[in-house]
């Protein structure tokens, strides 16, 4: 089934998102994923705040753990923490 990577963020370096966001992307790509929407976020109700979200479409929980944990991402660790405070989440289908 499929399952969708939910992060959220906190954005504590605006200008620098933009070189966060370019290196990112092919690293979603190249695992299989899909953008499936992305936007600023408005609380409604809740202690959770955060300014953004991207939601991701992936093949299965299995490929966005694999993506997560490769090499290619986790070498943007570091400037992901410099210009955000993330939240990510694994969002799976419900079998039908």
């Amino acid at each position: 089934m499929a399952a969708y990577l939910v992060a959220f963020a906190k954005i504590k370096d605006a200008g620098r998102m933009p070189e966060y966001a370019s290196a990112a992307g092919p690293t979603l790509a190249a695992a299989g994923g899909t953008i499936v929407t992305r936007g600023k976020v408005r609380k409604l109700v809740g202690g959770f705040g955060p300014d953004s979200c991207l939601i991701v479409k992936f093949a299965d929980a299995a490929a966005v753990e694999a993506w997560y944990q490769s090499p290619a991402y986790q070498k943007l660790v570091p400037l992901r923490d410099e210009v955000m405070e993330p939240n990510f989440l694994v969002l799976e289908e419900p079998a039908a």
